[in-house]
């Protein structure tokens, strides 16, 4: 039987960062090389083998904050949940592009027709997908907010695709005060990222996906069979 259980109000943000950087110091190097890789992978695949990808980074953080020594090998420890990662996947990347085919082809068609649409009415077009892509980016957030857990499930616990996704969904909202203040923290560390030269986005991914781990952890706790 599935271990489905969690815990709630048991996230801190600020601490959640702080202990997940003291987890992850010591390797931060080879999970800043292995993060990189996964979504360079994840992307040039054009999100085939995202999931799998994602489940390998989880896997590598799990044994961080674990106190296990982390190899670049274990990225490629995803493929073993192929299939859970891609349907988990298909479930944030079909809407997306979706919507997406929604706004914007209508756009672009109706830039092809030139003289024939008016500036009145292409501008009012362009307003029009502005407030649906608006519209469309917060129903996103609350949907990936929704599945921050499910890869980790995934990995963690063996659960299947649609298992995954409900149990994150339901102790996402059992903690919705924690993860929000989650998500705050880890917006005003990408945007401290960001301006360090735009590059140090990248670099603190490491403490984003950390963070998230140890959140993960304090939720649903480690058990003995765990990988």
């Amino acid at each position: 039987m599935q271990n489905t259980e969690y815990r709630t109000a048991v996230i801190r943000p600020v601490e959640c960062y702080k202990e997940a950087w003291e987890l992850i110091k010591s390797q931060y190097g080879i999970l800043l090389a292995i993060s990189i890789i996964g979504m360079m992978i994840g992307g040039i695949s054009l999100y085939v083998l995202l999931g799998a990808m994602v489940c390998g980074m989880f896997y590598c953080y799990f044994q961080a904050i674990d106190g296990r020594k982390v190899e670049i090998e274990g990225l490629f420890k995803g493929f073993s949940y192929f299939l859970p990662g891609l349907l988990v996947t298909l479930v944030i990347v079909v809407p997306m592009l979706f919507v997406f085919a929604i706004m914007y082809v209508p756009l672009i068609l109706s830039m092809m027709m030139g003289a024939r649409l008016s500036q009145d009415e292409f501008f009012a077009l362009l307003m029009g997908a502005i407030g649906v892509e608006i519209v469309f980016a917060i129903i996103m957030v609350c949907l990936h907010t929704l599945l921050m857990f499910a890869f980790p499930l995934i990995v963690d616990r063996k659960l299947s695709a649609w298992t995954a996704i409900k149990t994150s969904a339901k102790a996402v909202w059992a903690n919705l005060s924690g993860v929000v203040g989650l998500f705050v923290v880890g917006f005003a560390v990408s945007l401290a990222g960001y301006l360090v030269f735009c590059i140090g986005i990248y670099l603190v991914i490491p403490l984003i996906i950390g963070s998230t781990c140890v959140a993960y952890r304090k939720i649903f706790p480690a058990s003995g069979n765990a990988f």
